[in-house]
């Protein structure tokens, strides 16, 4: 079956796919408007609404936006193009709330070769931000691997890449200006555009770098760019039994380095990713496949497949199922191309602009939902939980040895997080954002299956991905993903970050009444409530860590239960009757 599907999938390699939905949705004109993310769904399975949803395109109708919210006491929140935060970052309270989409504030500002800076709008997709550095002979240095997160996305959630080189992967620390509409005093005319650099204004610059979006709306962004160079990609896959030393030292030997970790494979694949002059010989293309357009007929069979394991808690044919995916995927060198067109061989050497990012299901071209990007929630496609933490360098080491204990005590266990590409991993390094991340570290990004119909399905061996989780933000203290992420991961967050009271301090100057500020946000930065929900099943989808068998499935035979490895931890266990 998964042979028949890779077939298919490469004869639509090329293919154009429809284009995303657009994440807001209203039933009259502008007004009583619902909003979602790119999943279809948060974490909590809630729908967020709105009074109504404004489309500034220019900075001038932002800031009247800004002000007659301001005006009206309304509580506003920003909504990207794609909308691909899984948290409840878009949400406003209630339905009395404004959304504001950055949607046609996509716009190049002011582009200069010789100061090698480029201003930008912040609806700038990372594609067009790419391509315009590029129209320059100019790189931005690092990236997300997705291209389809907007500058003001990538700036609210701290998006990065992965090295430990120059200032690191964030984005965010090749920013140099950033103009933010907030809400004003009666005499600023209820709305006010700050102007916020290092030298001029270094606190608030700092609180915005990483800002959750509850500062106001960034307007425009300056980036300090690079001269065009080429990089020399070559994937490595190796056994894992001296994986925790090659990961604490890997990133200093290779400026873009990465792993994808096959847990109970016990393999690993390197990627050694370096800079090389740009006179060097090679046209490569970064063209990640999972990011191509996929036929939707081929990604329902593959989910029905999916599901059915789950149903029959097949774990030994999901485990060669996966084995043939992450094979299938190393053989196509996952989609790296020497010439845009076909791999002929190691070293792929291409351009900054055509190696760092990808995206192609994103092309607007309608085709009726054939082809689509596999998470499109219109198709039944990929859905799934995601858990992206940084753990520091000194403690990757332990981490990765207690997975593989895991793994030891079931070799199957982890098959299910195979199936999605396995455990990415990308280099962090400490910022000077706020919300920035605080140490050398290394990013582990875990993608598993979600039941789409039933929150109260458990999942075969979660517990193994539970105590994995736990694991990391409570032993090893792991930063989460601001982006990404269950509930949970944000538990008691903001006390991790050293300078989370000079980051409120800014909020409190920026926007006094906290218009821009929701429950969840008060929830993850320390202010009010907690972002755990306890209810029936809550630990089935990170609703909440569980304290009694109800807050797992017991009809089910899923009892909470203390790690197999980690014993502080507490996850939902299939008990045998």
């Amino acid at each position: 079956m998964i042979v028949w599907i890779s077939v298919i999938f490469c004869f639509f390699t090329f293919a154009s796919s429809a284009s995303p939905d657009d994440p807001v949705k209203c039933e009259s004109g502008n007004t009583m408007c619902t909003v979602t993310n790119s999943y279809g769904v948060f974490p909590d399975r809630s729908i967020c609404k709105a009074a109504k949803v404004e489309y500034p395109k220019t900075e001038a109708e932002l800031v009247s936006v800004v002000a007659a919210a301001t005006r009206a006491g309304q509580k506003m929140r920003v909504v990207t193009r794609y909308s691909h935060s899984i948290p409840k970052l878009v949400c406003t309270d209630g339905k009395d709330g404004i959304l504001i989409s950055t949607k046609f504030l996509n716009n190049v500002v002011q582009a200069d070769r010789e100061a090698k800076t480029l201003t930008v709008e912040s609806g700038v997709t990372l594609r067009q931000l790419i391509r315009e550095a590029a129209k320059l002979d100019l790189a931005l240095p690092y990236a997300p691997y997705w291209w389809g997160l907007t500058v003001g996305g990538i700036m609210g959630t701290g998006a990065h890449g992965s090295s430990l080189w120059g200032k690191g992967s964030a984005v965010h620390d090749y920013v140099t200006e950033i103009r933010m509409v907030s809400p004003g005093s009666v005499s600023d005319g209820y709305a006010k555009v700050r102007v916020l650099s290092e030298t001029m204004n270094p606190e608030e610059f700092k609180a915005a770098k990483v800002s959750l979006g509850v500062l106001g709306v960034i307007s425009q962004v300056t980036f300090e760019l690079q001269p065009m160079f080429k990089r020399s990609l070559t994937y490595v896959m190796r056994k894992d039994s001296d994986f925790g030393d090659q990961a604490v030292n890997f990133g200093e030997k290779h400026e873009f380095a990465d792993f994808i970790w096959l847990p109970s494979q016990g393999k690993v694949v390197y990627r050694m990713d370096d800079r090389v002059p740009f006179n060097t010989s090679g046209d490569g293309l970064f063209d990640f496949f999972p990011f191509r357009p996929q036929l939707s007929t081929a990604l329902a069979v593959n989910r029905l497949v999916e599901e059915n394991e789950e149903a029959s808690a097949d774990a030994n044919r999901r485990c060669v199922r996966t084995e043939q995916i992450s094979s299938f995927l190393f053989s196509i060198s996952y989609g790296v191309t020497n010439n845009g067109f076909i791999f002929t061989g190691y070293p792929v050497i291409g351009s900054q602009d055509r190696m760092m990012s990808s995206g192609a299901c994103l092309d607007s071209h309608q085709d009726g939902l054939i082809t689509a990007c596999p998470w499109d929630p219109r198709i039944n496609g990929e859905f799934f939980h995601q858990t992206t933490v940084s753990v520091p360098l000194t403690h990757v080491k332990d981490f990765i040895n207690d997975i593989k204990a895991l793994v030891k005590i079931e070799p199957k266990s982890l098959c299910v997080l195979e199936g999605s590409n396995g455990i990415l991993m990308r280099y962090v390094t400490p910022s000077s954002a706020f919300l920035g991340k605080e140490k050398k570290a290394l990013d582990f990004d875990l993608t598993y299956y979600r039941s789409k119909e039933d929150p109260l399905t458990p999942r075969l061996y979660e517990d193994y991905v539970e105590e994995i989780e736990q694991m990391a933000i409570l032993k090893y203290e792991a930063l989460p993903h601001w982006g990404k992420n269950r509930n949970i991961a944000f538990d008691g967050v903001i006390r991790k970050y050293k300078n989370a009271n000079a980051f409120l301090k800014v909020k409190e100057r920026l926007d006094p009444s906290g218009l821009f500020s929701t429950e969840w946000t008060d929830q993850i930065l320390g202010l009010k409530g907690n972002v755990t929900i306890l209810k029936q099943g809550c630990a089935l989808e990170g609703l909440c860590v569980c304290s009694e068998d109800s807050h797992c499935a017991p009809n089910k035979g899923y009892m909470c239960r203390p790690g197999k490895v980690y014993r502080e931890a507490r996850v939902c266990t299939r008990v045998s009757a």
